[in-house]
């Protein structure tokens, strides 16, 4: 069952973030999630930090899935970005990250975290979609590529 659909909002796909560094991406999703979902920005990026710490959520092949638990989120949410310039992330492969699915569970969905992180996983292992993600300047295509849409 494609769980994508249901957490990835079309205003939630964020084409060419021009930023340098994980940090910076961070913040950004924090500001969107607090924007959209009345959580501070801080308890975001706090989480995706603390989860980077316990080892890098680079894919490879340009791709990271940063994720992390958020206390008092209702429902999970998906954030995609689309950097204007890849950063470093620590990927195995050593490449640096253009493509990113954020991902934010409510701090008890452990089973649902794992089953779209599965999810995102084999998406990702397309290079065609990957380079269709790159290609595409319409965030709504971007938003049907990636919900099972299109």
């Amino acid at each position: 069952m494609s769980f994508l659909h249901k957490i990835l909002r079309p205003g939630h796909v964020v084409l060419d973030l021009d930023v340098s560094s994980k940090k910076r991406v961070f913040e950004q999703v924090g500001l969107l999630a607090e924007n959209d979902y009345q959580i501070a920005r801080s308890k975001v990026t706090d989480s995706l930090f603390d989860r980077e710490k316990l080892g890098s959520t680079g894919l490879g092949q340009g791709v990271a899935i940063p994720h992390g638990r958020i206390k008092g989120l209702k429902e999970a949410v998906g954030i995609f970005v689309r950097l204007k310039a890849a950063i470093p992330f620590d990927a195995p492969d050593g490449k640096p990250v253009q493509l990113l699915f954020v991902l934010l569970v409510p701090d008890h969905a452990s089973e649902l975290h794992l089953q779209i992180l599965g999810e995102l996983a084999e998406l990702f292992c397309s290079r065609a979609l990957r380079e269709q993600l790159l290609q595409s300047a319409d965030p709504g295509q971007v938003y049907r590529m990636l919900s099972g849409q299109e």
